[in-house]
């Protein structure tokens, strides 16, 4: 991470910026990614977290990042349903709290998706919002940022930068199985996605088999009766990849880029640098995201983004969305930089997944098993598993990172840490 702190690192997964708050299942599941905001934290942080961190987890955290524990403030909120962090920081009576750790820190609020609530938390605890000078900075980036966390937004914008798009249309739910069937005349199958969403929540597809004899088109129930609707030809998709940019005073500049790993639309991991069958795209993701960049900053943003695409199999690459904020890869990103710094020889590859072990877990029996078999990471080698973000709720279901000086080397890390945690395999 290049910010300078100190920060209140506010982790408000549970934020209306990429869904409906009534989605509220869906944002609890994601605010379990919580956790691995430890790795930002630097002597005179505060880390504001809508669930607990164990014990053993922050100790290892502190161990690899060299932070004294005693530097650093944890928060942690109780859960209070669907309701954005900052409205439960309220409700738990923990602002004033809050408030004190920031002002004897000097902090500033570095939330993980910009929204109102994060704004109006910020301007009643007398914060400033990173990267912005003032809160009033911060709120006039607010309509930019939301529209551009909409896939009709993202289309409108990108259309007009000159981004090449799957065909597709915009329209409110009634008329989502018009534009369906109007779609599939030219295409064998084609996606149906909510307009406001991210990791691929309420998306579908479509083939023409599915429609034939009357039969209507079933959406889920986000975004409402009326809610906004896009529907694409569905690409004979080769690989789904995204670069992360910053936008800064002087610029927008690259930070890295990568595949996604993908199940029926949905994120399930990524792997960084982008592999060799895709690295042709490298160029042209860059000069998107700097058109997008320059019309962000016009905006009045500041701060990180990603610009997504997929490949198809003839080797051309189709923006597909942008999300002005934190993404699932800038966290684990910041985390192999800053373990990596020390260690000599070129950029890593990294990946960051997901696995289920046939046995339940707690963290410590996970880091033991790494450890006994050498695949922990190593600070002395910068290579390397890393359990980035807690023991999971249900002991199964383990995030982790694997760090390495090559692609090939990562994908033999992760072979071995299936055999060691004994992998079941993927799941959806």
């Amino acid at each position: 991470m290049s910010e300078k702190g100190p920060f209140v690192v506010f982790a408000n997964f549970l934020s209306d910026l990429a869904v409906d708050l009534g989605e509220g299942q869906v944002l609890t599941q994601w605010a379990q990614q919580a956790p691995r905001k430890a790795w930002l934290l630097r002597p005179g942080d505060v880390l504001v977290t809508p669930v607990p961190l164990s014990r053993e987890f922050l100790r290892y955290v502190y161990g690899l990042t060299g932070v004294p524990p005693e530097s650093v403030a944890v928060v942690e909120v109780p859960p209070a349903g669907p309701v954005p962090l900052a409205r439960a920081v309220r409700d738990a009576g923990l602002a004033e709290h809050v408030r004190a750790l920031a002002r004897d820190r000097g902090a500033a609020l570095l939330p993980t998706a910009l929204d109102a609530s994060a704004i109006t938390f910020a301007r009643d605890l007398g914060l400033t919002v990173h990267p912005y000078p003032t809160v009033d900075a911060a709120e006039a980036a607010l309509e930019v940022t939301m529209q551009l966390n909409t896939k009709a937004g993202f289309r409108e914008t990108a259309e007009r930068l000159g981004m090449r798009l799957p065909e597709g249309r915009v329209g409110r739910r009634p008329a989502a199985e018009g534009m369906v069937r109007e779609l599939l005349r030219d295409h064998e199958r084609v996606v149906v996605k909510p307009d406001r969403s991210a990791g691929g929540h309420g998306m579908r597809f479509v083939s023409r088999g599915d429609l034939k004899g009357g039969a209507a088109l079933a959406l889920d129930t986000v975004g409402g009766p009326e809610g906004v609707w896009v529907v694409e030809e569905c690409l004979d998709v080769a690989e789904s990849v995204s670069i992360q940019l910053e936008v800064t005073a002087s610029g927008t500049r690259a930070l890295f880029s990568g595949a996604m790993r993908t199940a029926q639309g949905s994120f399930t991991g990524y792997v960084s640098p982008l592999p060799p069958a895709c690295a042709h795209v490298a160029d042209e993701l860059e000069e998107w995201g700097a058109a997008m960049g320059r019309h962000l900053a016009a905006h009045g943003y500041a701060g990180p983004f990603g610009l997504d695409a997929l490949v198809d199999a003839d080797g051309v690459a189709y923006a597909s969305e942008s999300n002005i904020r934190r993404t699932a890869t800038t966290t684990p990103h910041a985390m192999v930089t800053r373990l990596t710094a020390d260690s000599a020889g070129a950029d890593p590859a990294w990946s960051v997944s997901k696995g289920w072990t046939r046995r339940a877990l707690d963290f410590d029996g996970a880091l033991a098993r790494l450890r006994e078999s050498r695949l922990g990471f190593d600070p002395a080698r910068g290579e390397g598993v890393v359990l980035y973000a807690d023991a999971p709720p249900d002991g199964h279901s383990w995030r982790y990172a694997v760090i390495a000086r090559s692609a090939g080397d990562v994908e033999e890390g992760e072979a071995a840490l299936a055999e060691v945690l004994e992998f079941e395999g993927a799941r959806p």
